[in-house]
């Protein structure tokens, strides 16, 4: 059995037995999370305030209401509605968009440039409320966290033996390559899915979120994410993996 494929089981089994596991019938798999959420949004506060501050901020009513009116419909349809939600457009040329805990979603006007339509514009939102749907922002700190504690128990456990040597020299990256990054770009595909589901639910087309992909795909010539490295799958592993989904659903 390799390095990674030992550290999983065994973050798993610890998170459990600290009462870490939790079922998310959205995604329908269990989710290590052993962190509150309510200081997750404390956190999330002080990034959106740190961005506002530090970066410059589109003033521009028609697009400020357009994201407003695009991420309220999304938000409505993700069932998040229960909570207050702000949002930015900020000055930056590359497409981007990003959501924090607590309620805040940041889209750039490099974004508003690359979509087509408001479905489209959609597809973004919808993802970023996937993630908070999936509370994968929760799920990537406990199992950071978890595997930190565990491979330092495993380490002194072991002590100056081989395996002690190996977890020393190779455990920090046999985590990051093995687990977090690999896990990192299944949360990315799973918010791609819940994105349309919210997006279809708000009355936008589904079949949209693949023609955006397709766009991204050409804007950065199908290099963007996909390698062991990287924290988001391809644009091709994406759209591959959207029109099977939405295949499925008959959309």
């Amino acid at each position: 059995m390799t390095l990674p494929r030992l550290i999983l089981p065994l973050l798993i089994a610890a998170a459990c037995a600290l009462g870490g596991c939790a079922y998310n019938p959205d995604l329908g798999r269990d989710q290590l999370l052993i962190v509150n959420d309510n200081n997750l949004a404390r956190d999330g506060e002080k990034a959106w305030a740190d961005a506002l501050r530090t970066s410059h901020v589109s003033r521009e009513p028609r697009k400020n209401a357009r994201v407003q009116a695009v991420g309220q419909r999304v938000i409505i349809a993700a069932g998040l509605a229960g909570r207050p939600w702000e949002y930015a457009v900020f000055l930056e040329e590359a497409p981007n968009a990003f959501v924090l805990p607590g309620g805040y979603v940041g889209v750039t006007v490099g974004l508003l440039s690359l979509v087509e339509n408001d479905d489209q514009l959609a597809a973004v939102i919808g993802h970023e409320a996937g993630h908070v749907v999936a509370r994968h922002a929760a799920e990537r700190v406990s199992q950071e966290t978890t595997s930190k504690v565990l491979l330092g128990i495993a380490k002194a456990a072991a002590g100056g033996t081989e395996f002690g040597k190996l977890l020393k020299d190779h455990g920090e990256d046999a985590t990051r390559y093995g687990l977090l990054l690999p896990f990192s770009r299944k949360q990315e595909l799973e918010a791609d899915k819940l994105g349309v589901d919210f997006m279809q639910r708000a009355g936008y087309r589904p079949r949209e979120a693949v023609k955006l992909w397709r766009n991204m795909q050409a804007l950065d010539g199908g290099k963007s994410g996909g390698d062991l490295g990287s924290t988001h799958p391809s644009d091709a592993v994406r759209i591959q993996e959207l029109e099977r989904y939405l295949s499925s659903k008959g959309w």
